[in-house]
């Protein structure tokens, strides 16, 4: 649910590394792919069969003579396919906010990193929904010639992944060495496990669990209602010079809270007041922290489209593992999995808690399946798994050495 672009902006823990630099995979460009058409629709769990679906993906480094060596990265809510590198010409590919910066988990995909593209084949797609080049609500309906809007079907973690497994598919590789994700990403990698257990290794899953909380769901429904009741939403009819961004801001600005701490807001901002030793007694803006939620929100509503944001949301909502594969039962749905796990949480992470992630952890032992689980100390919050670059780096270059090993 984190936002990857926004929980970078400012922290020491990230160092970009120019393009020319030897641990940068340098200059990328997006590639995209027609994966459901008229004679092979993809079947989603609205019941629909849909199509046509064109997917946005990126790869990095070499995929080996046995094609056993690539690895699946799997977006967060307003994630994309743009995982590391730089593009040449953000500009000309409608993604200006790329222009000073490179793909959002650069940090941990490159030569040397974590996802070590000396060593690995690295993919990362677009998930069915977004706004960032696969099919989503801002895609032309060929049927009426607009844009989807509302008239786009719901979508679960369970259609992405099966989109996911087409996209495997096509690019010739038969077993993936791993799937790693955070947050609603971290969702994707346990149901991969689930889904196709026969098509990875090992599972990476960083800050997520397998269903939300209730306190997750409510935050996302006030979001929700908080973009829907812009008067500029007209049901999903906008167009891009009246977009409800008023909406979409306060949206984020919501979800922006879930994704820190107490302890890291009161470091960060404290009760600081902006530009001022006293407070204005006005409603403008007195507190540091009121200027960080609204500058976040601002550039939020320039980057991502408001139904992309509703659906994604619900995605989110509607996952639950043990429903899914269990019956409500989360050791049985865990039955399903045959692969290893590395199962990350972070001590202050009050969105997905080490509580929730505990939870999938035991379920996966009571199977007796090979899992590695770590509570890191961190008081980054939710945003920890952006932004504890060196301890998640080596936890998941031992965990893959592992795993390539076997």
């Amino acid at each position: 649910m984190s936002d990857p672009l926004n929980a970078l902006v400012g922290k020491s823990v990230r160092k970009h590394d120019p393009p020319d630099s030897p641990r940068s995979v340098g200059y990328v460009e997006p590639h995209r792919v027609r994966l459901a058409d008229e004679n092979n629709p993809l079947p989603l769990d609205c019941g629909s069969l849909f199509f046509p679906v064109d997917v946005e993906y990126e790869v990095f480094g070499e995929l080996s003579p046995k094609r056993d060596n690539a690895i699946l990265i799997l977006h967060a809510l307003s994630g994309d396919a743009h995982v590391a590198g730089w593009y040449r010409d953000p500009e000309a590919l409608g993604r200006p906010w790329y222009k000073d910066r490179p793909g959002w988990w650069d940090s941990m995909v490159g030569p040397g990193k974590a996802f070590d593209t000396t060593k690995y084949f690295v993919i990362c797609s677009n998930v069915l929904g977004s706004c960032y080049g696969t099919t989503g609500p801002t895609s032309i309906n060929p049927a009426t010639g607009k844009p989807y809007g509302l008239t786009f079907p719901v979508v679960t973690v369970g259609d992405w992944v099966r989109l996911q497994e087409r996209l495997i598919t096509h690019l010739g590789i038969e077993k993936l060495l791993a799937v790693a994700g955070g947050s609603i990403g971290g969702q994707q990698a346990i149901e991969w496990g689930l889904a196709f257990p026969d098509r990875l290794k090992a599972s990476i899953v960083l800050a997520a669990s397998p269903s939300l909380s209730a306190q997750g769901l409510a935050f996302n429904a006030v979001a929700r209602h908080a973009i829907r009741t812009d008067p500029n939403f007209q049901d999903g009819l906008y167009d891009n010079s009246h977009a409800p961004e008023k909406g979409l801001g306060v949206a984020r600005m919501i979800g922006h809270i879930t994704y820190l701490s107490e302890i890291s807001m009161e470091r960060k901002f404290g009760r600081r007041l902006r530009n001022r030793k006293e407070p204005g007694f006005h409603f403008d803006v007195d507190f540091e922290v009121e200027s960080y939620l609204i500058h976040q929100a601002r550039s939020f509503s320039e980057r991502f489209d408001a139904n992309s944001y509703l659906y994604m949301t619900k995605a989110m909502d509607y996952y639950d593992a043990s429903l899914n594969w269990g019956d409500g039962d989360l050791t049985k749905a865990a039955s399903r999995a045959r692969c290893a796990w590395l199962v990350v949480s972070f001590t202050s992470d009050w969105l997905y808690t080490p509580a929730q992630c505990k939870e999938w952890v035991n379920a996966l032992c009571a199977n007796r399946l090979p899992v590695t689980y770590v509570n890191i100390e961190s008081s980054y919050g939710h945003d920890a798994f952006l932004l504890e670059v060196d301890t998640i780096s080596r936890l998941i270059s031992d965990f893959l050495e592992g795993v390539a090993a076997k």
